[in-house]
């Protein structure tokens, strides 16, 4: 069984991505609602996949996503960027600090599973 990590401080969009991402099967899901206590997720069990939002209250998910790739344990977990902010800066920060898949608000349920199931599968080879 994969395992994701759905961070988002918005309980509705963590609920949204986990029905969207069930259709997957075989997928458990693990939540955060900030930046810090996905970071204690991370370094407490195994996580296969990561949905971060940027926004957050207390920690940017670039400041996340920069965590992780910088620790060997934790650089090669796909990381999917879910976010409002659909500006050319915030995208390409994101590609250049090492994400998987930046996608923006609102998302097309059928496609994030789809490159979601195609990130787990590559993850996995």
């Amino acid at each position: 069984m994969r395992k994701v990590l759905v961070v988002d401080d918005s309980a509705t969009m963590r609920r949204m991505i986990i029905a969207t991402l069930t259709s997957l099967g075989s997928v458990a899901f693990e939540q955060a609602v900030s930046g810090l206590e996905a970071i204690e997720r991370l370094t407490l069990s195994p996580i296969d996949l990561v949905m971060l939002d940027l926004n957050m209250p207390d920690m940017h998910g670039l400041e996340v996503l920069r965590f992780m790739r910088a620790q060997e344990s934790l650089r090669d977990i796909p990381v999917v960027i879910l976010t409002t902010r659909g500006d050319e800066e915030s995208r390409s920060a994101a590609l250049r600090d090492g994400v998987s898949l930046y996608l923006t608000k609102p998302f097309n349920p059928p496609d994030l599973a789809v490159q979601v199931r195609t990130l787990l599968e590559g993850a996995a080879a």
